[in-house]
């Protein structure tokens, strides 16, 4: 047995050594760049089997959905823009019924970013790609419901920032001097013992772009609807766009 033993120690210690002495050491390292363009031959098995897909997804983006006169770009005002008020418009108009059916009650308003406007749209036609340009993100439609306080901190920021953030139901007036004037909401004064409900982005939602106002909702309603699939149906409902900006958040000179 002891001999036994010994033998496989043995053989053990070998294994040992002779895995060490052919371990592979790195001696150095060498970089190349390969230029990616037209110089490289194509791999037509690959790019046979990929061109039926790109085929179906051009022209799926480029299918025509509705028509605007005028360009939309969000620099176009400082305070409401033409292409933000349609953003905002769309929302209450596409999931406001949702709402309704859903939980018997209506979206009093509602708020985007301005910094969720990634394109403008060109005069023209209006097509799929046009909706994945203004907004390339996968965030939801969602409803919070504010207190009259947190409504008042909403105003508050809208103040504060003076950037165009897409708005709808609501109107703002400021003076020159940045005071406020009036705000409405859905058509009324803020009543401090009801609660309103806000349409926005999921985004948002969890504070995003500093809208910590949004953490203090009572309750939240998702409706499973992206905002990038929404805008695609408001196209598709709407032959024509005519957003203007007009005096739903304003300064008074």
């Amino acid at each position: 047995m002891k001999s036994f033993l010994f033998k496989i120690s043995l053989l053990s210690l070998f294994w040992i050594l002779f895995s060490c002495q052919n371990q592979p050491q790195l001696i150095k390292i060498e970089g190349e760049q390969i230029a990616v363009d037209s110089t490289l031959s194509q791999d037509q098995s690959l790019e046979k089997f990929i061109k039926p897909y790109r085929t179906s997804i051009q022209e799926e983006m480029n299918r025509p959905l509705s028509y605007t006169k005028k360009a939309m770009f969000k620099s176009d005002h400082p305070l409401n823009t033409a292409i933000g008020n349609m953003m905002a418009d769309a929302v209450f108009e596409m999931a406001n019924p949702i709402f309704n059916s859903r939980h018997k009650d209506s979206i009093d308003g509602v708020l985007l970013n301005y910094g969720g406007i990634r394109s403008g749209i060109n005069q023209g036609v209006i097509t799929t790609r046009t909706a994945y340009n203004i907004m390339p993100f996968e965030n939801m439609v969602v409803v919070a419901e504010l207190d009259a306080k947190s409504i008042k901190a909403m105003v508050n920021y809208l103040v504060k920032n003076q950037v165009a953030h897409p708005i709808s139901k609501m109107q703002l007036r400021l003076n020159s001097n940045s005071e406020v004037v009036d705000f409405k909401i859905n058509g009324k004064p803020i009543n401090d013992d009801e609660t309103y409900f806000i349409a926005t982005s999921d985004y948002l939602l969890q504070g995003g772009d500093n809208m910590i106002f949004f953490k203090n909702a009572t309750q939240v309603f998702d409706i499973d609807y992206k905002l990038r699939n929404l805008f695609i149906d408001y196209f598709k409902k709407h032959d024509t766009i005519s957003a203007t900006a007009d005096q739903r958040f304003v300064k008074i000179r």
